[in-house]
């Protein structure tokens, strides 16, 4: 009968070699020569065999990395899931019992409330409701990052009305902060998606407010170069703990100590925006104090005429 290294049954003209490795028999390599004698010599035979157990290691290995990496996808993806309900609960629990503590109170016909205290509590029903808002956005915007749904909308704009309009969405959360601004007039035009870029600076702005004190300065700077803008958003806060600057755009990494606020996607979604724009990011302790967030945005392609008014 036929076994290893013979030919098949019946005179075909072909050689089955099985490919067997530690953990069993992967496949069968089979030879079909244009000249059958070939396969009669012991030394031809030989290194078949040889090539066959050689081709079975490789597949071996190939297999295990595979192996080793789904299991690290599996072990990162329940670890990031945990991360996620660990932090969602939190960030929805404390914004409700506020929204609903505060309605109650409002709605109480035996609360004698003032005026001002009325206001007081409806105010802080419309801020925590903002804050949930929040929440959702940046969850909805890291999904549409990671399934690659992201399209974005690339027109010329002034950076200087996105960051205007970025200032403006954080008008009280700012409160009596002071920002300062520094763009020169003559910054050229981008091609940017400026939804996407208000949003950018909305987190970077907002994560300064997150995790300064409330006297703490913000400083945002924008430059130029012939190749790209860079923007730069400076706090005068603690500064980043060795080791963590590099972990800062981490999924649900919030910095230490915590403040409670937050999911820890705000920075990772700043990530995924400039990185979708061909631009990148990173984060860097300041001598003076404090940390600056710095990202650039390619210059590409020539902006379009001016048009010159008649008359």
């Amino acid at each position: 009968p036929a076994g290893r290294g013979t030919p098949a049954p019946g005179g075909a003209r072909a050689l089955y070699l099985p490919l067997r490795a530690s953990r069993g028999t992967l496949g069968v390599l089979g030879l079909r020569p244009d000249q059958p004698k070939a396969l009669g010599s012991p030394d031809q035979l030989h290194q078949l065999e040889t090539f066959a157990n050689q081709t079975a290691l490789a597949l071996e290995r190939t297999q295990m990395a595979d192996e080793a990496r789904a299991a690290q996808v599996r072990a990162e993806a329940e670890h990031l899931r945990n991360a996620l309900l660990s932090a969602v609960s939190h960030d929805l629990r404390t914004p409700l019992a506020t929204i609903t503590g505060a309605a109650s109170t409002v709605l109480d016909g035996e609360a004698r409330l003032d005026p001002a205290t009325r206001r007081e509590l409806l105010q802080s029903v419309y801020d925590e409701a903002e804050r949930l808002n929040r929440l959702v956005q940046n969850l909805l915007e890291m999904t549409r990052l990671e399934s690659g749904a992201l399209q974005l909308r690339k027109e010329w704009h002034p950076l200087e009305e996105v960051i205007g309009a970025a200032l403006g969405r954080l008008g009280k959360r700012l409160g009596t902060r002071r920002v300062t601004t520094r763009v020169p007039p003559d910054l050229p035009l981008v091609t940017i998606d400026d939804v996407l870029v208000e949003q950018l600076l909305v987190n970077l702005l907002d994560n300064a407010v997150k995790y300064t004190p409330a006297e703490s300065p913000i400083t945002l700077i924008a430059t130029a170069t012939d190749r790209a803008v860079t923007v730069e958003v400076a706090d005068r806060g603690p500064g980043l703990p060795p080791g963590e600057v590099d972990r800062v755009f981490e999924k649900f990494y919030r910095g230490q100590p915590a403040s409670g606020r937050g999911v820890g996607l705000g920075l990772a979604i700043c990530q995924g925006i400039v990185r979708a724009h061909g631009g990148r990011i990173w984060a860097q302790n300041l001598p003076e104090g404090g940390v600056a967030f710095l990202f650039t945005l390619p210059i590409t392609g020539t902006p379009p005429a001016a048009t010159v008014p008649d008359g």
